[in-house]
């Protein structure tokens, strides 16, 4: 939990007055990080159920294997014998996870079936009402709407283009990160090579050398890149890490950054490959932020890191996973209760399954956000409800 000092200093200061102005909140507030994890990352290989023989079955050639079955095997977590964890993280959050500052959510996320990034990431960021008769808002989402329930001034997102979630009566910020991680040679580069082989013998192979790359990368990342909008790699995250703690210990208590590149219709890996080397980027990006903000401010701060929706529970036929409906979130900082698998959960199998191919929603993202943000700041229940309109909190213990 948070400290207890620190809750009874937020509780004892109320966030909106009498008269309904906003009030600053308490200097001391809690810092709080959503990392939205952008194409629909494939969360039962990294939170693995090595406890299900279906998992197994329906993945010959990219499940993550058994504990202590090799190098590339799932990690033992203290007390699971259902769930292991992605080895890609074994110096990075496994330590944050033994040392109870790490929790996952399994069975997270939104209703919407329509298993559409933009579709599904627009709802998330909004947060509003599931009813397709009463439309959305673009103007409202919901960290905007939080910001102006705390009274808070010093939020920021950390994107290129201001996000829907973070958009609304609120003034933010957005910072772009670097571009570190987004490929070799850009546009600008090919054309200048091209001229620089103009009129020799190799200008044909060059030149059909750049068409076939074009021609792949359109092919294979078009739609990865688009269901990503333009977020940071994995890799660019990892190098920006201690960033975004600097900024996030000295002066931004409310903060946002997107990480594209989850996409993964086509060869992601099991142990190791594609899908585990972003996933052990994202981990060191996570680690070094806690790092970054030091043993104080990380005691009073939430991460949370979620996706649009999760993958199919079977593999495909170019060994990936497809548009799939639940997921795992990850919750973690200093006076996290983790060293958990928390919410509600039911066993993997192929009869529990979401429409016989996907991890069901059992854990729906706006009641997660609702107990944290009731935990974290002491929000009244009106308060939560301009938050979340008419969301029951789903009280986790995470803080």
């Amino acid at each position: 939990m948070l400290r207890r000092g620190f809750l009874k200093r937020a509780a004892a200061v109320p966030l909106v007055g009498a008269a309904g102005r906003l009030w600053a909140a308490p200097a001391s507030a809690p810092r709080l990080l959503v990392v939205f994890l952008r194409g629909a990352y494939d969360a039962a290989s990294v939170l693995v159920p090595i406890g299900s023989d279906d998992y197994y079955a329906a993945r010959p050639r990219i499940a993550i294997a058994r504990p202590g079955t090799g190098p590339e095997a799932a990690l033992v977590l203290p007390d699971q014998s259902d769930w292991g964890l992605t080895p890609a993280w074994a110096d990075s959050l496994l330590p944050l996870y033994e040392r109870g500052q790490l929790a996952a959510i399994p069975f997270a996320g939104t209703h919407d079936l329509s298993r559409s990034h933009f579709e599904t990431q627009d709802h998330i960021e909004l947060g509003q009402s599931d009813d397709p008769v009463a439309g959305r808002d673009f103007r409202s989402g919901f960290l905007n709407r939080l910001a102006e329930v705390l009274g808070a001034r010093d939020a920021i997102a950390l994107t290129s283009d201001l996000p829907l979630i973070l958009r609304g009566a609120v003034k933010v910020p957005n910072l772009a990160l670097g571009s570190v991680g987004r490929g070799g040679v850009d546009a600008r580069q090919t054309e200048l090579i091209r001229q620089m082989y103009a009129g020799t013998r190799l200008a044909g192979p060059v030149n059909d050398g750049f068409d076939v790359r074009q021609a792949a990368q359109r092919e294979l990342m078009g739609g990865m890149e688009a269901a990503s909008r333009n977020a940071i790699t994995a890799r660019g995250f990892e190098g920006e890490a201690r960033r975004i703690g600097r900024l996030m210990r000295e002066r931004h208590r409310l903060g946002f950054v997107d990480v594209g590149g989850w996409d993964t219709h086509v060869g992601q890996g099991a142990g190791t490959g594609a899908l585990a080397t972003r996933v052990g980027e994202l981990g060191n990006g996570l680690a070094a932020l806690a790092q970054e903000l030091g043993e104080a401010a990380w005691r009073d701060t939430v991460v949370v890191v979620l996706s649009e929706f999760g993958r199919t529970f079977r593999e495909n036929g170019n060994r990936g996973t497809d548009h799939g409906h639940g997921s795992t979130y990850w919750v973690l900082g200093g006076s996290v209760r983790g060293g958990r698998v928390v919410g509600e959960q039911v066993a993997v199998r192929m009869d529990t399954l979401h429409q016989s191919r996907d991890w069901p929603v059992l854990n729906e993202y706006r009641g997660v956000f609702a107990g944290l943000f009731q935990q974290m700041y002491g929000l009244s229940a009106a308060q939560l409800g301009r938050v979340f309109e008419g969301v029951m909190p789903v009280g986790l213990g995470l803080v």
